[in-house]
């Protein structure tokens, strides 16, 4: 008698790849989605955050005109910053510093120091995750709300007006300083090396994405629609040989906002235009804010 042959079962896969084309597509595209969507997010935080945790040394050392202050934000959480007071007072006025996305306060302390021989009392500080703050920064609604938290501590405890309050960004502290402006009194407001959007960043950083990916971003930073509603005399500062933003931005960001504003456009220019314009362009920026707190106080 002879063996009945037993048909070995179709695998799985096998059965797959027997269905019509357009119901193994329907399957594939989620999967591709997600992939793209966290591979997009991931890059993007990448290229956004570099923040460098506190570590004791010399670069830390409180300068003699300074005191540490801890701020409470939203979440309960504390950032950190140090208050430097003019070396003359009474102070010509208070400039709140929001760096850009790399180091942390301790990288710009000499720029406090310096414009604290200018006359003017300063704050710097580091946003959660950078620094000695807490947390973790995880989008912009972080940088903002630390922001707010920083202002109101002047204001309500240190009892700086609004009119003598300077709003100082660099880099990503740009759309701090600028969304705070918009949305609060003071009485100016410096963006050196600023970014328009975080969609306009993304057409330089990844130029092969295409820009209607860009919605899938966590973040806008929509800094030129933003100072339209700033009401405080803008100065906008950007370099020519920026090599990180690209200087229409920053002129797109001056073409926004409201009058009275000046550009101030550095020839060569690089990136950190404190440390490398010299005194002249750190001359402009010191006479902008004075005749800025001058005005509001007529």
């Amino acid at each position: 008698m002879r063996d009945k042959q037993i048909a070995a079962p179709t695998s799985k896969r096998f059965r797959f790849f027997q269905l019509p084309r357009w119901i193994r597509l329907m399957i594939y595209l989620p999967v591709i989605a997600a992939v793209l969507f966290f591979t997009l997010r991931q890059l993007e935080f990448m290229v956004t955050y570099h923040p460098t945790r506190y570590a004791p040394g010399p670069d830390w050392t409180l300068p003699a005109n300074g005191e540490d202050v801890w701020v409470k934000v939203a979440s309960g959480e504390r950032v950190h910053g140090w208050f430097l007071r003019a070396i003359h007072q009474p102070a010509v006025a208070t400039v709140l510093y929001c760096h850009g996305n790399g180091g942390n306060l301790s990288n710009v302390a000499w720029v406090a120091e310096d414009l604290s021989k200018r006359g003017f009392d300063l704050m710097i500080f580091d946003y959660r995750g950078y620094g000695r703050s807490e947390g973790r920064i995880t989008d912009e609604w972080g940088l903002y709300a630390d922001t707010d938290a920083v202002y109101d501590y002047l204001v309500r405890e240190r009892g700086v007006k609004a009119e003598k309050l300077v709003l100082y960004g660099q880099s990503l502290g740009t759309t701090a300083a600028i969304d705070v402006a918009s949305r609060r009194p003071c009485g100016a407001l410096i963006v050196e090396s600023g970014l328009s959007s975080a969609s306009d960043m993304g057409v330089v950083t990844f130029p092969w994405l295409p820009r209607q990916f860009h919605v899938l971003a966590k973040n806008r930073f929509e800094s030129a629609r933003k100072i339209t509603s700033a009401k405080c005399p803008v100065l906008v500062a950007h370099g020519t040989d920026d090599p990180v933003i690209p200087v229409d931005q920053g002129r797109k960001i001056y073409e926004s906002a409201r009058d009275p504003k000046r550009l101030v456009i550095v020839e060569g220019g690089d990136h950190f235009l404190f440390g490398s314009g010299g005194e002249k362009f750190v001359g402009r920026i010191v006479d902008f804010m004075k005749a800025s707190v001058a005005r509001n106080g007529d």
